[in-house]
């Protein structure tokens, strides 16, 4: 197996001409992105696009699915993502995923933490781990005299931040988030942006959302997905830039028009 390794890259992922298939249905085609180190992409577009399979894609968990493959290439670090001697389950703890629901184990909050550490034959202080983390993910404070309580009580916002410091617990160097905020009402969504910005001081974030405001208001760059022109129903990238930039002085006429809420 090789092993990934970390590495000086200004760009942790660097996809060239991307497709990826669900059996014989293609749906994405040739994305052609750099995601920089230590900031926040955002992947936005209207339904049906692509957008959550371009996301899974960045840590192989869309093959669970039967049959997806992928042709192109991702690079991790400068390394081939998909090359064969490549172990998939590595490559899921090294970039972590958040869901788009709140999804907490059915165990203790403790144990939501140390559960991923255990599985991964973490060696340390299992109490430092889970303060560690349940600090990093801004929760801490909230929870800490009553981490042997179920995660499944504490509220929306409270467990979609236990799932960051569940994913946090096994030193990820990215963290993917597929609408993290969704479900939850505007005090938990500012909360989790909030807590975006101070973790890419340590983490790269990969965020999908069909919130226009979070995107402009939480991420550094945007990658503006679209259906391709072409009849074929797959989804590709037509404009990535800066987000003040596609905000704000996009080069393609349909994300103007998305961004600003004519049609999408």
């Amino acid at each position: 197996m090789e092993q990934l390794t970390s590495t000086g890259e200004k760009y942790v992922f660097t996809t060239k001409n991307l497709g990826i298939y669900y059996g014989e249905f293609k749906a994405v085609s040739d994305v052609n992105i750099s995601i920089e180190r230590n900031k926040i992409t955002a992947i936005i577009g209207p339904s049906g696009c692509g957008k959550s399979t371009l996301l899974r894609a960045f840590n192989r968990m869309n093959e669970l699915n039967p049959g997806t493959h992928i042709d192109g290439q991702i690079k991790f670090m400068g390394q081939d993502l998909y090359a064969a001697d490549v172990d998939a389950v590595e490559v899921r703890r090294r970039i972590g995923m958040v869901f788009q629901r709140p999804n907490p184990f059915p165990k203790s909050i403790y144990d939501n933490i140390a559960w991923g550490a255990r599985i991964h034959g973490y060696k340390g202080s299992m109490d430092e781990l889970v303060e560690f983390s349940l600090r990093q993910a801004a929760l801490w404070d909230e929870v800490k005299d009553k981490l042997r309580q179920s995660g499944l009580s504490l509220s929306g916002g409270q467990q979609q931040r236990l799932c960051i410091a569940r994913a946090i617990s096994v030193r990820p160097e990215v963290i993917l988030m597929d609408e993290p905020a969704s479900a939850l009402d505007p005090i938990a969504t500012i909360k989790i942006e909030d807590l975006m910005q101070e973790l890419k001081q340590e983490y790269t974030i990969v965020i999908v959302t069909h919130n226009m405001q979070q995107a402009a208001r939480a991420s550094d760059y945007t990658a503006m997905m679209m259906l391709a022109e072409d009849g074929k129903r797959a989804g590709t990238v037509i404009e990535f830039n800066e987000t003040t930039t596609i905000f704000t002085r996009p080069n393609d006429t349909r994300t103007e028009g998305y961004v600003t809420g004519r049609y999408g």
